[in-house]
Formats: structure tokens, C-alpha cells, sequence
């Protein structure tokens, strides 16, 4: 290696101070991003609409809708299956849409779990 040390390096030349400044305005957008995230709510249905579940995007259950018709004391089972069913779509819904936001603030790249 030359005295001076190894100059230009991977990134092309790019300076610390604008990959620092990069990585900051990075780190504020996913803090915006992730607040505007926990304000949001996902709505899914089941059994035709007989169950409505309805999610924060913190994927906690918000409130939960049964039509009067849904329950059957002799079928109790059917409604607990439409209610797991409800609350996991609405979940994923919320997962799905966090995913496509963190993918555009990181232009795709996959950073391993690092944020």
C-alpha cells in the first residue's frame, strides 16, 4: 500500500461526510416512515364479511366487527376459524404495506436486517 494510504476505495470516491449525510437523511425517513406506519389501519373480512378485523400498523387489533348473524352456539368453531382468519389478513395487509414503503426508502436494496 502506498504511503498515504488506499484512496478511492469501493465507493468511487465518494466522501465520508456525503455517505454520513446520506445515511442521516436515510435514518430520518424511517422514522417518518415507521410513525406514519403506526397511524395506519388495515381492514380485512371473513366468512363474506360476517367478521371484521381491523389492525394497527404496530399490528395491534384495533377493534373487531361480528354480524349478529355469525354466531351459532352450535357452531362456535366456524366463528373462532373466520376471526383467526380476519385478524391474520388484516396483519398481513399491514405487513405488505410496511414492506413496500421500507423497499422505496431503500431503493430496494436489502440491508440485512440492519434497520
Amino acid at each position: 500500500m502506498a504511503k498515504g494510504g488506499f484512496r478511492g476505495g469501493p465507493m468511487g470516491g465518494m466522501n465520508q461526510a456525503a455517505m454520513l449525510k446520506q445515511a442521516q437523511k436515510m435514518q430520518q425517513d424511517m422514522m417518518r416512515m415507521q410513525e406514519e406506519m403506526q397511524n395506519r389501519t388495515y381492514t380485512a373480512s371473513a366468512g363474506g364479511g360476517m367478521v371484521k378485523a381491523t389492525v394497527g400498523g404496530s399490528h395491534e387489533v384495533v377493534s373487531l366487527e361480528i354480524n349478529p348473524e355469525a354466531v351459532d352456539p352450535e357452531d362456535v368453531e366456524m366463528l373462532q376459524d373466520m376471526i383467526v382468519v380476519a385478524i391474520n389478513e388484516a396483519m398481513k395487509a399491514a405487513e405488505a404495506d410496511a414492506s413496500a414503503n421500507m423497499s422505496k426508502l431503500t431503493g430496494g436494496l436489502n440491508l440485512g436486517g440492519l434497520f
